[in-house]
């Protein structure tokens, strides 16, 4: 492999993985300093298709609207990796319920990244949320 291809995924990773830091601070601004301008964000809620969010603004929207109805959620990291300017992110999603159950769920993210930003996030959860 050569090491510009090398560069390209080690840089695809290390933005994902700040993105997904940022997320477990509930740092919605950290968040979105990592997504390009015309980012386009799929959820996997609700069900079967999730919900298609495009632009930064939006995308900033659904994550304050999510830790204001979640405080607690955080991602666990199961496995990432990457293919050029794609990278995968298996997870496990944990939450506390209204009655103060910790509860989980995992699933995967379908990233792209261009000019070292996620231009991509497309959410896959396995079971329902």
């Amino acid at each position: 492999m050569s090491p510009v291809r090398m560069s390209q995924i080690e840089s695809a990773i290390r933005i994902v993985l700040e993105f997904n830091e940022a997320f477990n601070r509930h740092d919605v601004a950290g968040m979105m300093k990592c997504l390009s301008d015309d980012c386009v964000f799929e959820s996997a809620t609700p069900s079967p298709d999730g919900a298609v969010y495009a632009g930064r603004e939006a995308v900033a929207q659904f994550f304050q609207s999510l830790f204001l109805q979640s405080p607690q959620p955080r991602i666990e990291i199961e496995e990432v990796f990457g293919f050029g300017r794609r990278c995968i992110m298996r997870w496990k999603y944990v939450w506390v319920d209204a009655a103060g159950e910790k509860r989980y769920v995992r699933g995967a993210d379908i990233f792209q990244v261009k000019d070292d930003l996620i231009c991509e996030k497309f959410s896959y959860v396995k079971g329902g949320m």
